[in-house]
């Protein structure tokens, strides 16, 4: 049997049916500040067209299919239980990678799960460099 997700002892049927007030008062501190900042309208466009996208899929397909993708730049914006489901493509600074989000992502901000630095490899010392920086130790 599977185990059905709850987040914080809330099943996931009852946090997309639950008033964002009582819902802020599940999140974790940081996401409770920025919920009661307000929401910018950069947010508040994306939100649309995640429900619009959410609509049209569930018009179309009669039920969950897989909505449209949005493209966002939006990294601080949190992931809330009526998002579950919807692939967002988040730009890291170079590309959009494509998220798709999941009922473990709630209360997290999109922009985790789109890294934007990458592991550093350097190569050899460049042109200019001082004798020292050619030394390597051998082990």
């Amino acid at each position: 049997m599977v185990k059905e997700f709850e987040y914080r002892g809330v099943a996931l049927a009852d946090l997309e049916k639950m008033p964002i007030d009582k819902l802020r008062g599940l999140l974790s501190a940081r996401q409770r500040r920025s919920l009661k900042r307000g929401v910018t309208d950069g947010k508040r466009k994306v939100i649309a067209r995640i429900r619009a996208a959410r609509a049209a899929a569930a018009a179309e397909g009669g039920g969950d299919g897989a909505p449209a993708r949005i493209r966002t730049h939006l990294r601080d914006l949190i992931v809330l239980p009526f998002m579950v489901g919807t692939t967002v493509h988040v730009y890291n600074g170079k590309e959009f990678r494509e998220i798709v989000i999941k009922a473990e992502m709630i209360g997290h901000y999109i922009g985790e799960y789109s890294l934007s630095g990458r592991r550093v490899s350097h190569g050899a010392p460049g042109v200019g460099a001082s004798r020292s920086s050619l030394y390597v130790p051998l082990k």
